[in-house]
């Protein structure tokens, strides 16, 4: 008897520490849903001529990987990598390049450059690999003063500004369609209020990212973009800009998921990327 009552608090200890095993920070799937590994995402980047990387704003294991894969595509492309992202804006580039060339101190660069809040924890990291490395790190945003212009006034309203200040902007009117998901779904939530200027201002910071990535990039190099990956999901926004230009280019969209349950991806995300990183999402945020 004594041995029945012994074995009974040992089977729970065991299963105990199962359940916590089966608890990862995050899952690859492939985008049909399948269980992937890193090691097949590095290979396929490696192969692309653009890296769309997806990610979550505030999501730590997004801004891990996004430092991991530069690094690991770093050490097999050296300078034939080219970085860029979402969160600079075009007209930052010069004090951009200045601060990564050594010519001012990181103190003027944060008080020069129009940074986001999260920008020490989660951007500075690949801003630092662009530096050490001499590689060029793209700020490919549109201004955002302008991408609200569009929102407020529609597109009419950027023919009023500088002649200079237009270099910053994808040359417009650009092409759009409102029958995308990425600006449908913009459109559908606002409920149809301001009309399509609202999903119209979304496409010209879509627009603009592809043509700065564009303009940046050449064969034989392969381009990582950071960017939210809203900006890229189903294959669209960023990447339907490139293709009307380039419809050759070898894209890989990497996608961002958080999940109650991150062990099997939902049908929702399904197709949302040629890989997606599925977190949970009770994971801590890197800001609020």
């Amino acid at each position: 008897m004594k041995k029945i009552l012994l074995f009974i608090p040992v089977l729970s200890l065991m299963n105990f520490s199962v359940v916590n095993f089966d608890k990862q920070p995050y899952f690859l799937f492939t985008g049909k849903g399948d269980k992937t590994n890193y090691d097949n995402l590095l290979a396929e980047a490696k192969k692309a001529d653009i890296v769309l990387f997806g990610e979550l704003h505030d999501n730590p294991i997004c801004h891990w990987l996004q430092r991991e894969l530069t690094e690991d595509l770093y050490a097999e492309k050296k300078n034939n990598l080219v970085l860029g992202a979402e969160m600079f804006e075009a007209d930052d580039q010069i004090a951009l390049n200045e601060y990564l060339a050594g010519k001012t101190s990181e103190k003027t660069m944060k008080d020069e450059v129009k940074l986001w809040n999260n920008f020490s924890t989660d951007y500075k990291p690949l801003l630092d690999i662009a530096k050490a490395n001499k590689l060029k790190f793209v700020a490919a945003n549109i201004p955002r003063r302008y991408a609200n212009m569009v929102y407020s006034r529609g597109e009419k309203a950027l023919d009023s500004i500088d002649v200079e200040a237009k270099k910053w902007i994808a040359p417009y009117p650009i092409k759009y369609d409102s029958t995308l998901k990425c600006y449908k779904d913009i459109w559908e939530n606002a409920g149809g209020h301001g009309g399509q200027n609202l999903p119209k201002s979304q496409a010209y910071k879509d627009a603009t990212m592809a043509h700065f990535i564009l303009k940046n990039w050449s064969k034989g190099k392969v381009f990582i973009h950071y960017n939210g990956a809203y900006h890229s999901n189903n294959h669209q926004g960023i990447e339907w800009y490139l293709k009307q230009q380039n419809p050759g280019l070898k894209i890989m969209v990497i996608s961002s998921a958080e999940q109650k349950d991150n062990s099997k991806l939902e049908e929702k995300a399904i197709d949302s990327g040629d890989f997606i990183i599925c977190t949970p999402s009770t994971l801590t945020k890197t800001y609020k």
